[in-house]
């Protein structure tokens, strides 16, 4: 990872002009090569945010929106703690302070999805559902479906879901 002096000043610039001295002291931000989806991530405990390098193709703007994005988690958390949802009401006000008033919670950039094959196929015995799996299930697993409709909601044998291809049970 590489530290980004410029849009780590910028950041503490604004987390003081909000007057939030300790997060302004303490924040850092870094360019991640590893990521890939995600235009960017904030890592609250450490007041640290991560950028997606690819950012720096889709201009400039992307890059502040994104910086203020992330910054906005750290400052909610900074003033509430963790009893907000990370894109509830707190963090709209804040991105309307950092100026990025109506901001979402995902970005439409045309960054690469990672998308894993789920080759783990399951039924249930009593519905027919099937359950594909990136990984294969450990233990017993029932059919949520099935127990919360005919056994409130309690795990049962009869419905445990049954590896598709193979005869025996998961």
């Amino acid at each position: 990872m590489q530290r980004d002096e410029g849009l780590q000043q910028q950041c503490r610039d604004m987390a003081a002009g909000l007057g939030m001295p300790r997060l302004a002291g303490t924040l850092s931000v870094y360019w991640n090569p590893r990521m890939r989806s995600a235009a960017g991530r904030a890592f609250l405990q450490v007041r640290r945010i991560e950028l997606n390098p690819l950012l720096r193709e889709h201009g400039e703007s992307e890059v502040e929106r994104t910086l203020k994005h992330e910054l906005a988690h750290l400052i909610v958390h900074e003033q509430y703690g963790r009893r907000c949802k990370p894109h509830g009401p707190e963090w709209q006000l804040a991105c309307a302070a950092l100026g990025i008033p109506g901001e979402i919670s995902r970005h439409a950039l045309p960054l690469p999805r990672r998308t894993l094959a789920r080759k783990f196929q399951y039924r249930c015995p009593s519905c027919e559902a099937t359950v594909s799996r990136v990984r294969p299930l450990r233990g017993s697993t029932a059919c949520f479906r099935c127990c919360r409709n005919h056994n409130a909601g309690v795990y049962t044998e009869r419905f445990r879901l049954i590896r598709c291809g193979s005869d025996s049970d998961v």
